[in-house]
């Protein structure tokens, strides 16, 4: 298999870093890491597997993510000529990745599900809402893409990695947005990309009460809870981390539960990777069930209380 001389990698979000640079190492020779944070994290980040760590400087209150993008392009372009950047896919990430774009004239592409380096830096990415999957070649020098979760699995850890860190001086931006004040998110912060089981809630569980029943049933299956784009987008229901479908979480799990959700394509792209797809919808003729590998036509508020008990028995 072809590899690259260098992928850059770096992670907004410490629990995406593993992942980062296994995909990083598997598709290139070496692995230069980008870390802010503290020296457990450069001692981490080698342990992982990264062959180079460039320290950006401890976490900043007042920089935002993309505030490093200078800094980054310069220490990209100081340093190789031809190479592939990854970047996490989050909001964060993704607006880094359009500024190396710009300052690298780089290619860009998010949302990734598939690299190929054998002839060229090759992409493929979902397209049309999900209906099709694009395949992307970038031509330019330098290629940047954003890694759609649960692509690669980590590296073992291995204490013997070990390095020193290049301490990288920050550029200031020429303009930058000013942080003027930080309030703590409600809600707690969530990682469905990696969990084993979930369970996703749709407009069939009509109303906000009804979420704490699906919340115990979540409980005892040791499952998190998802939810379709109209529960976290239109009625604010649930976080929009939670959201599953094709501008949100990609999930991966063991076991998917769909309640009360139907199935359009734009939700189900975020939910085809699951090994084993389980669906509760009272429309018999509901899409989810082409999908589903086991299926309940029933109302998923009296189907909830039935399988609390079960669990419970």
């Amino acid at each position: 298999m072809s590899k690259l001389s260098n992928i850059w990698v770096f992670s907004d979000i410490a629990s995406r870093l593993p992942e980062m640079i296994a995909a990083g190492a598997a598709l290139g020779e070496k692995v230069s890491a980008f870390i802010i944070g503290t020296e457990s994290e450069i001692t981490a980040a080698y342990t992982l597997g990264a062959t180079n760590v460039y320290y950006l400087g401890e976490k900043d209150s007042q920089k935002i993510t993309e505030d490093y993008s200078h800094t980054i392009a310069q220490v990209i372009a100081a340093n190789s000529q031809n190479s592939l950047v990854l970047l996490a896919p989050t909001k964060r990430g993704k607006a880094l990745a359009s500024k190396l774009g710009v300052q690298l004239q780089a290619g860009v592409v998010n949302d990734v599900t598939e690299i190929n380096v054998e002839n060229g830096v090759h992409a493929k990415h979902m397209a049309y809402g999900g209906l099709a999957i694009a395949e992307e070649k970038i031509n330019s020098q330098i290629a940047i893409m954003t890694l759609s979760s649960g692509l690669y699995e980590a590296l073992p850890v291995d204490p013997s990695r070990t390095g020193e860190a290049v301490n990288v001086t920050f550029i200031e931006p020429t303009t930058s947005i000013t942080c003027i004040e930080r309030r703590a998110k409600q809600g707690e912060s969530v990682d469905l990309g990696k969990a084993k089981r979930v369970i996703g809630v749709g407009s069939g569980i009509g109303s906000q009460e009804n979420l704490q029943v699906a919340n115990e049933l979540a409980a005892l299956m040791g499952a998190e809870l998802g939810c379709s784009r109209p529960i976290a987008e239109t009625e604010k229901w649930m976080e929009r981390e939670r959201y599953i479908g094709v501008s949100g979480v990609m999930l991966k799990p063991e076991v998917y539960l769909a309640l009360g959700i139907s199935g359009q394509i734009q939700h189900m792209v975020g939910a085809l990777g699951s090994q084993t797809i389980l669906a509760v919808n009272k429309d018999k003729n509901a899409p989810i069930f082409q999908y589903a590998d086991y299926g309940i036509v029933g109302d998923i508020n009296k189907v909830m209380p039935a399988l609390i008990s079960a669990l419970k028995a």
